[in-house]
């Protein structure tokens, strides 16, 4: 499942890199409408979050053993909405290191018959009412990688220097 942990690893390191970039801005720049279905820069992030949260939950109802207790700590993690203070921003960071812990440690503990089991969705129109986990586990990295693309975008149209879209080779291993 080196593939599985590598993208959790990529995961965790982009959205550190975000998590930074962003921590420069003022909070009045962080938190401005930049025309984006989710507004602000702190709203797309924050999206990325609780997207991740969304389908690591899906995960841990059909997962098993380790790789379901690694998503146990998701029950008290809060992502907070609406624009925040700079101490709410602040505060976002021990909740961003619980969430991607808790992907990079279930990543660890799959197997490839994890990979298999069918996860039930209530999207496609219930064409199909399910899909193997190995499924989701990408849609959790492209729903991911889009948004983290919308913030690529605003932070170029600012002229702020970004750059975590790169796969490293030292995520394959430990």
């Amino acid at each position: 499942m080196n593939e599985v942990l590598m993208y959790a690893r990529y995961n965790e390191a982009g959205n550190r890199t975000i998590y930074g970039i962003l921590s420069t801005l003022s909070c009045a720049e962080r938190e401005k409408d930049r025309g984006s279905y989710y507004g602000s820069l702190s709203g797309l992030f924050r999206h990325v979050m609780g997207g991740s949260r969304f389908f690591l939950g899906m995960y841990r109802q059909v997962l098993k053993g380790r790789a379901a207790e690694a998503l146990a700590v998701l029950d008290d993690l809060s992502i907070p909405e609406g624009n925040l203070t700079e101490e709410q921003w602040k505060d976002l960071e021990e909740p961003l290191k619980t969430l991607d812990g808790a992907y990079i440690n279930m990543a660890e503990a799959l197997t490839a018959q994890d990979c298999t089991v069918p996860v039930k969705t209530n999207w496609y129109g219930g064409n199909p009412a399910e899909v193997p986990l190995s499924f989701m586990l990408s849609q959790l990295l492209v729903h991911n990688t889009h948004h983290r693309g919308q913030i690529s975008q605003i932070l170029d149209s600012l002229k702020i220097d970004n750059d975590y879209s790169g796969i490293n080779g030292a995520f394959l291993n430990p």
